[in-house]
């Protein structure tokens, strides 16, 4: 994988985590987290797709570290 794209990859993943941490921390969130007992499907859906999108990115910029022979 081309190390601009796992960055990408990565810098991405880190919005998406921070973007997800602010809307379960939301008023909406705090509605649904009450009769629910879970926060809002859109603030985990980011949260899964931003940890998903860290590990791929980080997988890949470890990767293409390494020098080939």
């Amino acid at each position: 994988m081309n190390k601009a794209i796992s960055l990408a990859l990565l810098a991405g993943g880190v919005v998406l985590l921070v973007l997800g941490i602010r809307a379960a921390d939301s008023l909406g969130s705090d509605i649904s987290r009450f009769f629910t007992g879970s926060p809002t499907d859109k603030a985990v859906w980011m949260l899964i797709i931003g940890v998903v999108l860290c590990v791929v990115g980080l997988v890949g910029v470890l990767r293409g570290s390494k020098a080939t022979t």
